[in-house]
């Protein structure tokens, strides 16, 4: 169960590392390909706001690689837990408010991870 839960850490800390590399630093090149329904137009103007956008995502990345490393088990799975949790409340949001696409990918995985560890943890 416990390496369950972890390979799910490491995959949304994977996927928010890919999202700060396609807003901040490929935004207006193959971060095109990858955000489709964005009007081709705007890309240019928004290349600050999406960096932006990049950092946070950096954070969260490198909050749940932190946890991998943490040596106690109850802080480990803590830290873990509040960062999937703060991945699986912004893919919960841009679902609501931007697409239904970004639950399967941003949110599910850290729900996933959230569930696995919480039955690590308490069994």
């Amino acid at each position: 169960m416990l390496i369950a839960a972890k390979f799910f850490v490491v995959l949304v800390a994977i996927l928010h590392l890919y999202f700060l590399w396609l807003e901040m630093f490929v935004w207006t090149t193959k971060a095109k390909k990858v955000f489709r329904n964005f009007p081709d137009h705007l890309f240019e103007p928004t290349k600050t706001m999406a960096a932006n956008q990049g950092l946070y995502n950096g954070f969260l990345s490198a909050g749940l690689f932190w946890s991998l490393f943490i040596t106690n088990p109850d802080w480990q799975v803590y830290v873990a837990l509040f960062f999937l949790g703060c991945v699986a409340v912004a893919g919960i949001y841009g679902a609501a408010t931007v697409s239904k696409k970004i639950f399967t990918v941003q949110a599910l995985p850290a729900i996933l991870g959230i569930l696995l560890l919480l039955l690590h943890h308490f069994s």
